[in-house]
Parts: structure tokens; sequence; C-alpha cells
């Protein structure tokens, strides 16, 4: 199939290189000319593990094209696939300007082929509101009337970090279509990814968009209940590990998302859950528990903070003091810090006066643009794990990289001028950090002391 991919982020880029391996032609588009060249020459402008090979090895075999030119994207595909970002607001408002853009350009193209050009599937498969897909077709039609394309919605569940393996053995697919012909379209592309007996659900285009909301929010409801019962766990003096590991054994409960940390962060939990807010808000239904699983994410963070302040209370506070910090994106596996749960505590570390020193394998970068206004303020972005940790008051553990997992303690009590540990994500025992002779904290689990 000859298929278009509008925008080059995530979504657009990972949907495109596997559809591509396939044997389909895929064209991707984008605005942005130096981005396009850079794809052109093979160059990935973000980190996902196992992208970058299957790019090269598509684009050498001819089947992935990219270009900024509208006409030629859109003129001969068969499907074209709307992957451009929906950033919301605080509240949870999404800015649909990117798919409205995107609709209107695909409208003067259709209207140009004209009525007897063969009909196309206009899919959107970026995040949206429920009742969006349906509004970009009547936006379609206004601007092609007499144009005959089908509406369909695809959305994605691709998890950074592990995006190449979520698209080629997917859970499931879902697709939301008006008629049976897109159904049809639908299971002929992807019948190449469920041959391990997942299903393809084809549904009403309203059912599908919710899917993708329903099942984000549901995630970061688990996340966030976890971290509430660590909060018990704290207050009560259990461990949320052995909790953790008698309720999972529970077949109804499982154990997936169910670990204790600083709450999620990314592009999607927090934006779906804020969406699913504003859709009620909108449409007159309370959507407590999800307010609720928001709350207790964002306090998350809040709870973490007040054990750093409360270890150094006695000693002045945190003014004068050094932090450093292991990790900056929101998970392992990704460059992605977008709502890390690390820069809302380095962000405090800094306001409260503490000197930031902090280091992640592959998200530096990003933290360096993110974090500019405090650039040479406090704030060093170093390349070593044991750097970072140089002379530090503390370490932060902030992202379960697997780099973090088994650090040589011996060299760690070396650099580090008090031998204090936060520990954000469990990633280290107790006892085993006591013998070492570290202050350790975590979460869900009583603090200890060097043995």
């Amino acid at each position: 199939m000859r298929l278009t991919m509008v925008g080059t982020g995530y979504v657009g880029l990972v949907t495109g290189v596997c559809f591509a391996n396939t044997g389909n032609d895929v064209t991707c588009l984008d605005i942005d000319e130096q981005k396009i060249e850079k794809l052109r020459r093979g160059e990935c402008p973000i980190y996902e593990p196992g992208l970058t090979e299957l790019m090269e090895k598509n684009i050498a075999a001819g089947r992935l094209h990219f270009t900024t030119s509208r006409q030629d994207a859109y003129r001969d595909a068969e499907a074209i696939f709307i992957c451009v970002g929906t950033p919301s607001d605080e509240r949870g408002h999404t800015d649909l300007k990117y798919i409205h853009a995107a609709s209107d350009d695909i409208a003067a193209t259709l209207k140009a082929l004209g009525p007897a050009a063969p009909s196309k599937t206009i899919v959107v498969k970026s995040t949206v509101p429920v009742g969006t897909s349906l509004a970009v077709r009547d936006r379609i039609r206004a601007g092609a009337p007499g144009v005959k394309f089908h509406i369909a919605n695809n959305p994605e569940f691709l998890k950074e970090g592990a995006a190449i393996n979520d698209f080629v053995k997917p859970d499931r697919v879902v697709c939301g279509v008006e008629d049976n012909e897109a159904g049809e379209f639908f299971r002929t592309l992807y019948d190449p990814f469920v041959r391990n007996g997942h299903p393809i659900y084809i549904m009403d285009i309203l059912s599908s968009e919710m899917v993708k909301y329903a099942s984000n929010n549901f995630l970061a409801t688990k996340i966030s209940f976890i971290n509430e019962m660590a909060a018990l766990c704290e207050a009560y003096g259990a461990d949320i590990g052995r909790v953790r590991e008698g309720m999972c054994a529970d077949k109804r409960i499982g154990s997936a998302f169910l670990y204790p940390g600083l709450g999620y962060g990314g592009s999607c939990f927090p934006k779906d859950t804020l969406a699913c807010i504003m859709m009620g808000d909108k449409s007159g239904v309370p959507t407590q528990l999800s307010k609720a699983v928001h709350e207790v994410n964002q306090r998350q963070r809040d709870r973490f903070f007040a054990k750093i302040e409360k270890q150094f209370e006695t000693q002045g506070g945190l003014r004068g003091k050094t932090l450093a910090f292991w990790g900056i994106a929101f998970k392992p596996q990704t460059d992605d810090i977008r709502e890390a749960p690390a820069l809302t505590l380095i962000r405090k570390a800094l306001s409260a006066g503490a000197s930031v020193r902090a280091f992640d394998p592959v998200a530096n970068d990003n933290a360096r643009h993110e974090l500019r206004e405090f650039n040479a303020k406090g704030l060093e972005i170093v390349d070593e794990m044991y750097d970072a940790a140089k002379g530090a008051d503390a370490l932060v553990v902030s992202t379960d990289w697997d780099d973090f997992k088994s650090p040589d303690l011996t060299r760690l009590s070396g650099v580090m001028r008090h031998r204090t540990i936060f520990d954000g994500r469990n990633l280290y025992r107790p006892g085993q950090m006591a013998r070492a002779g570290f202050t350790y904290h975590s979460v869900g689990r009583a603090s200890v002391k060097p043995a």
C-alpha cells in the first residue's frame, strides 16, 4: 500500500518505519525542512532502541521517503495517517490547531484531485478528544465538497523504549470506522502484525477514540494507587515491596504498573488523564476518580521532596548543599523528559538553594535545553554517573535505568561528601545499603542508617 504519515514525531516516525518494514511504500511528511533533511540522511531525531537501524534499512530499500511537499505526500497515497501533536494545557484542554491544519491541507489536495479520483482513507492516529475524528471528516468535506473518502481512527499504544516491539507484536489493534471498506483496509494493513493471534478490534469511531483515554487513565490509576498504598506503608511501618508481592499474586490484580515510585510522567498518562477530566467537565459527567489519580500523582513528587528536605532540616536546610541526580528522563530507554518527575525535583532543589549535578544516559541534551534558565546557576549536567555524585551531600535516583541498578558502592562512597541516597525507584535493598554505610530512603519502606 501507499501510505502517508503526517508528522514525523514519535508516533508518525515509528508508525511509518514499521509499516515500511512490512513492504508498504511510506512517505513521511513534515514542514520542518531541516528535520526532513536529517531523516533523509538516516539521522533519527528521537532516541528509541532499534528505530534508527530499521529506518536506515527501509530508506535503503526504497520503501521509506521523507518530504515537505504536501502535494507529493497526499496525491498518490491510498491512506493518510494524521500523526501530529495534540498538546494540552494544565487543565487538559487539547490544542487541535495541528489537526485542523492537516485537515485543511488534505482537503485542498482532495479538492484539486476532484471527485473522479480514487477514494482515500483518512486516519486520525493522534490522540484526540472524543468526537475529533468526525469533526475532521466534516472539515474535509467542507473543504472538498463532493469528493469521496473514508474517515477512521486508529489510536496508538506504544510504550517509549519498547515502541518497535509494541508495534510489530501488539496486544491488540483498535480501529474506528464508519463503513466496512475502511474495516477491510485495516485488516489487510495490520495482518502482518497480528499473526500471533492477538485481535484487531473494528468498532465505531467514538469508541475507538475513547479506548485510548480509558486505557491510559486506568494505567495511571494503578500507579497512583500503589503510591498511595506506599504512603500508608510508610506511615504504619509496613513494607510496600512485601505488600505488593502478596497483592499481585491475586490473578485478578496482576503486577503490571503496580510499582511504587515518583509517579507517572511522559507525554501520555498526564495528558490523557487530564483530558478525561476535561471531557467530564465539558459534558457534565463528574470524573472524581480521574481527578484523584492526577492529584495523587502530583502529590507524590512533593512527598518525596519533603523527605529530602527533612534529611537536611537540622543542617541548615538545602541551601549550600549539593544533590546528585541519576536519571532525568521520565522512564528508561527514552530521552523524553516531558512531565519527568526528575525535573520537578531538580527545580525544587534549585529553588531551595541547593546545587544540582545530574546525569542521564541519553536525555542530557534535552535536559540542558529544558533547564537552560538554571545553567550556570547551580545546575550542572554531566556525562558520567559517578561524576554526578562527586562531592554530593545526597544522591537522588530518579529514573530506573539499568546503568544504576548495580552501582559500585565502594566507588560511590569514595566520591560523595555524605553517604545519603534517596531512591525514588526502589532499586536497592535497604539492608544492603545500610551495610555499605549509606543512609537510605526509598518509597513505601522504612528508611535505614549505616549498620
